[in-house]
């Protein structure tokens, strides 16, 4: 009856030693985890721009050749870099305001949709100038967006090559 308390007491004790070593463990493996994360590769602000210039100027192309499939892919990748900056680059003061560009995709997207060039080129152009007024509300006005003249990706064929 004597060593019934001692014997409870280390029982404690052992159990207590035991949780700690556990805590200690997952903490390890939290703080492990926490620097993969930080070494995780996540797309710089100017990358994704860079996308979306080179997606904006092909767009263009597939556009005025009425290769309305391209054109509907471009659209759709300058919107999946916008969403890339709304999720990777929150901490840019930037990237608050890339959602302007919004309306003016959705414009594009909907001319793509009718396959209607004329809706096309002016929703194009509000697109444009919807990324020089962004450039502008966050200083960057020194960067000007413009339609292109001539392609820059001369190795890519922007008229639409039907199957015979």
């Amino acid at each position: 009856m004597k060593y019934t308390p001692i014997f409870l007491l280390s029982l404690v004790l052992l159990a207590c030693t035991q949780q700690t070593d556990n805590t200690l463990a997952l903490q390890k493996r939290i703080d492990s985890l926490e620097k993969k994360l930080n070494e995780v590769y996540k797309p710089g602000f100017g990358e994704c721009m860079s996308n979306i210039q080179a997606h904006h100027s092909k767009l263009w192309f597939a556009g005025q050749n009425q290769n309305w499939k391209l054109a509907d892919f471009e659209i759709h990748e300058i919107l999946e870099a916008v969403e890339d900056i709304q999720k990777y680059q929150t901490e840019r003061k930037e990237s608050k305001s890339i959602g302007m560009l919004l309306p003016a995709i959705d414009s594009v997207n909907n001319a793509i949709q009718q396959k209607n060039t004329a809706l096309f080129k002016n929703s194009y152009t509000l697109l444009t100038n919807t990324c020089n007024s962004c450039h502008q509300a966050v200083e960057f006005e020194f960067n000007v967006v413009k339609i292109p003249e001539t392609s820059p990706f001369s190795n890519q064929d922007f008229r639409l090559n039907e199957p015979k």
